[in-house]
């Protein structure tokens, strides 16, 4: 058998050397930037329970409901929805008068 062999010359290209203190102020900026997103993300979910609509996992989080009692009061015409995007909103006032009802 013959071997062959291949020799490349190889060209380093200008690259600088990172450091261990490189690598702890990308880690310092990635903990900051994934804060920020955590931050804005609960911020836009106060501000639309503010707007008084809210979407399903919310509502079913707060009230301890499942999915398809939801389902079953969406359907029944109870509460107001709007489905946007595959997503569906539910109107928080009318949550509200369905407990004042079922209290009268």
């Amino acid at each position: 058998m013959i071997g062959v062999i291949f020799l490349y010359q190889i060209k380093f290209i200008n690259m600088d050397t990172i450091t261990k203190k490189d690598l702890n102020i990308l880690r310092e900026q990635i903990i900051s930037d994934i804060g920020s997103l955590l931050d804005s993300r609960i911020d836009n979910s106060k501000e639309s329970e503010e707007f008084g609509w809210m979407r399903s996992k919310a509502i079913r989080k707060a009230l301890n409901i499942s999915a398809s009692t939801l389902q079953n009061l969406r359907i029944t015409g109870k509460i107001r929805f709007k489905k946007v995007l595959g997503s569906y909103y539910y109107n928080k006032e009318d949550l509200q008068h369905l407990f004042d009802d079922e209290k009268e």
